[in-house]
């Protein structure tokens, strides 16, 4: 089932997301199993929005990729985010 999740980094910035996605989604190109990324500022922080195939997929980001990535970068995204996730009850796309 597909999996949604939202990451806030409080006190996050335009340069600072940029900078971790390119260590996390190289060339632009999306992770196996994420369908959807959506990024912007906050009035505090930075909100990433993603779609995954599954809760499975996600995790094995998260633990092979995402953390290991802001653990060791310099300059990105402060770490680790505010998360929320879900399993997807609902989508609407065009």
């Amino acid at each position: 089932m597909a999996y949604v999740i939202s990451h806030f980094f409080a006190g996050g910035t335009s340069a600072q997301y940029h900078k971790t996605l390119e260590a996390v989604h190289t060339g632009g190109v999306l992770p196996p199993g994420q369908s959807y990324h959506a990024a912007g500022p906050t009035d505090d922080g930075w909100l990433v929005v993603a779609v995954w195939d599954s809760k499975e997929s996600y995790d094995n980001f998260v633990s092979a990729t995402l953390m290991p990535a802001l653990q060791s970068m310099e300059g990105g995204l402060p770490g680790p985010p505010h998360e929320h996730g879900a399993e997807v009850a609902n989508q609407i796309t065009r």
